[in-house]
Parts: structure tokens; sequence; C-alpha cells
């Protein structure tokens, strides 16, 4: 998942953040990335090693969102209340990427309202989103107090329609609800997501490592994980790291 994510305000109007391009809020800027390729230090003659690119997380949608999404959000809004939730307690951010034919919805949840949002995208019949395609990990390390985001990829086969859910929790404190309770095929997922990115899916049946050793130090996909400076043991024999190992150039 890219640097530039998704973000704004919610359905019931309030004002998002930034600035406005081509129609669209810009929405907020939490750091920047320098260079590209991962490169430092090499002598880089091209130029592109001085780039410095924002990291920008994308404005909010206006309505009308366009589509069946206003449909799905006000349903949605009112399956909520009917538990006595407000939406805007529930639901942060509401996005909407790529504006025609290829839109993409993406919800942003508050994380103690995981679950009855995505009970009730699974089980309304207006929305019917029957299964999801898994969980992703991303890290922003600028993004004070939300370092740690989670996505899910939801699909309604009745409907056929797609979304996505996106939950932050900060570093200091990375516990995001378990959603196994509802879609049984996250589980190997959110471990998977654990190891990688440090996230504790609260309520999980059997939280564990299942890439990396269980005695492994750090998360190996965060971006403040080292690049290639970790030692691998194997079968009694230490492979050292690839940045220290002899150079035959």
């Amino acid at each position: 998942m890219s640097d530039e994510v998704s973000t704004g305000s919610v359905a019931s109007g309030s004002v998002s953040t930034g600035s406005t391009s081509g129609g669209r809020p810009q929405g907020e800027v939490v750091g920047a990335r320098h260079g590209l390729f991962g490169s430092a230090g090499s002598g880089d003659t091209s130029g592109y090693g001085g780039t410095v690119t924002p990291i920008r997380f994308p404005g909010a949608a206006e309505r009308p969102y366009g589509g069946w999404f206003d449909e799905a959000v006000d349903v949605l809004a009112e399956v909520l209340s009917a538990e006595g939730i407000a939406f805007d307690e529930a639901i942060e951010r509401v996005v909407v990427d790529r504006p025609g034919p290829y839109a993409e919805l993406t919800l942003w949840v508050a994380r103690e309202r995981l679950l009855p949002v995505a009970r009730a995208l699974r089980d309304d019949q207006d929305l019917r989103f029957e299964l999801s395609l898994g969980v992703s990990g991303v890290h922003y390390p600028d993004d004070a107090g939300r370092e740690l985001h989670a996505v899910y990829h939801l699909t309604s086969v009745t409907h056929g329609r797609r979304l996505r859910l996106e939950v932050a929790c900060p570093d200091a404190d990375p516990h995001i609800p378990s959603t196994t309770s509802v879609y049984p095929t996250n589980d190997w997922h959110e471990r998977e997501t654990f190891d990688f990115f440090g996230v504790v899916f609260d309520g999980h049946p059997g939280l564990a490592r299942i890439e990396m050793p269980d005695d492994w130090p750090g998360h190996p996909q965060r971006k403040d994980y080292p690049l290639g400076g970790i030692p691998v043991e194997y079968k009694g024999a230490t492979v050292p790291p690839p940045d220290t190992r002899r150079s035959y150039s």
C-alpha cells in the first residue's frame, strides 16, 4: 500500500482539512519521503536521490459520492443508528478514491466500533458484504498517534460491490479488535499483520507469529525496521546480513 492514503471528513458534512485541487480537497501532509528506491549515500547521479515527496493523506469526499456509494453509506448509518451508535462516532472519514467509473470507497472506522460496523456491512440485506479478502497492515511513522493502520478489503458477492475499511491505532497502544467473529477467514491474515507490523488483534483465538520465529525481534515490514542488518541463524550456522557480507565486485 502506498504512502498516500485516504482520509477526510465523515458523511455528516464536516469540513475536510486542506486546500483544493481539481475540485478535490488535498487533505493533510504528515511527512515527506526523501529520494527514491530507498538508496542513500550511494553517489547517485540521476538526480532522483534528491527528490522530496510529501506524504499526503487525500482529502474527504463530498456528496454526492457517486454510484452506489451514497446509498451504502446511508444504509450503514441507519443500521448503526438502530443499534444506538451515531454514524460520526463510528465512521471517522468517508473517502472516494479515483472518482469516475473505477472509483473506490474507503470508510475510516474508529477501532472501538469496528465490530458493529463489520457486522452491519455483512448482515444487512442492502449491504451484504459477506466476504473479507483479508487484512493488510500499513506503517506511517510520521502520522503521530495513528502510526499503525489495518486495512480490510470487503466484497459483496450478492451485489457485486467492493469497499475498504481502514482502522488506525497508535504505536504506543497497537490494539485493534479481532474481526474473526465476523469474518473467520481473517484468522490467518490478522496473524500475518501481527507478525509483520506488530498490530495486536484483541480477541483473536490464537494470535501468534506465522512467518517469523517466535523470538524474532521487531516486525520486518515496519518502515523503521533495518534493511538487511539482521543476522539469521539457520541450523546452527549464522548467515550474516547482506550489507556486511564480502563484496566480490
